[in-house]
């Protein structure tokens, strides 16, 4: 491999890298942690927003760790994989009790927390401590695997090891945060998974997905596996006061620990209601999921007497103007339900 490769990358990331990201000024390990985190199969221009309220509500380790989980988890509502926010919640806490409120600045320290892999602790380190650590998230694999023509799928053990190898094997011997954050923005904005931009990629010389004509082809896709499909009842119950009644999911599965509305297999209401009128089914809505498509089928039921439901830890009535933290496609079928 060329010596030249990291600076290349970096003279490429001094004209046209990303360095305004609110998550550099200050970058910080800590603000690193949660953008990194917040950027797992999450586009930046997303997370930018949920970045932003996120620190004013939590700017530093003791405030995030103290918070009750259903504030993590009501800031994070709309950004999705929540199992995310669950465990940089746990990881903040160990890091309170057992680092003294600091992250920690060794790889075995990163790694032992939740949520954090290999990757993510080489970018904390990096980008947080100015330390020589190589990462490799979704962007970086793609771009090593088409300059060093390394076939395979990356998830298989085998194929991710001789993915580590050549990461390490570019990083450079100072600018360690400029060179992570430059890996990352060239797989970003040049070396896409389709139509990359081989003319003004700055290593594309000596690429060997580019010489042999294999930049569509590298890396080995994922092998396809048979999506599943689920179907759920939502009911969307209101009392006379238009106050929506929701429920709080398991900690653990899909959207944990977020509030929700009441969920059946079957058209059969799971709250035992009071002079309720006939339930009104509403027009399907279909939630793509990692592995599963699925069908949220909304089903009205307006003018219930409350009295026969009491809030609790777990069941809630909400007015309809002041809803918590609700994943998107729910608060999309209440919206659409309050507008019928």
């Amino acid at each position: 491999m060329p010596s030249s490769y990291a600076e290349r990358l970096l003279a490429w990331f001094d004209d046209h890298g990303r360095q305004d990201l609110p998550w550099q000024h200050p970058q910080t390990p800590y603000r690193v942690w949660i953008s990194e985190i917040m950027l797992q199969q999450t586009q930046v221009s997303v997370v930018i927003g949920y970045f932003q309220r996120f620190m004013e509500r939590f700017p530093d380790i003791k405030t995030l760790s103290e918070a009750p989980t259903e504030d993590v988890l009501s800031l994070w509502a709309g950004l999705g994989y929540y199992a995310r926010a669950r465990n940089l919640h746990s990881a903040a806490r160990v890091v309170a009790t057992e680092f003294g409120g600091q992250m920690p600045a060794t790889l075995e320290g990163l790694v032992s927390l939740p949520g954090i892999g290999r990757s993510t602790a080489g970018a904390i380190l990096s980008m947080g401590y100015g330390q020589r650590a190589a990462i490799l998230d979704g962007n970086v694999k793609r771009v090593l695997a088409r300059h060093e023509g390394i076939a395979g799928w990356p998830g298989q053990s085998a194929v991710a090891k001789t993915l580590w190898a050549a990461a390490e094997a570019r990083l450079p011997d100072q600018r360690f945060g400029d060179f992570t954050q430059a890996s990352m923005d060239l797989g970003a904005t040049l070396c896409t998974r389709h139509q990359p931009a081989c003319l003004h990629c700055p290593v594309s010389r000596d690429c060997s997905a580019r010489r042999t004509d294999r930049t569509l082809t590298l890396p080995t896709p994922k092998p396809k596996a048979r999506r599943g499909h689920r179907t759920s009842y939502l009911w969307l119950i209101r009392d006379p006061q238009n106050r929506v009644l929701l429920e709080r999911r398991p900690p653990t599965g899909v959207w944990g620990g977020l509030w929700s509305l009441p969920e059946s297999d079957a058209l059969e209401c799971p709250i035992r209601l009071v002079d309720s009128p006939a339930p009104t089914e509403g027009t399907p809505l279909h939630h793509e999921l990692s592995h599963f498509t699925w069908e949220l089928k909304p089903v009205s039921v307006h003018g219930t007497v409350s009295l026969a439901v009491q809030d609790s830890d777990n069941r809630r009535w909400y007015p309809a103007n002041a809803l918590p933290g609700l994943p998107a496609p729910i608060r999309r079928l209440i919206e659409l339900d309050q507008n019928t």
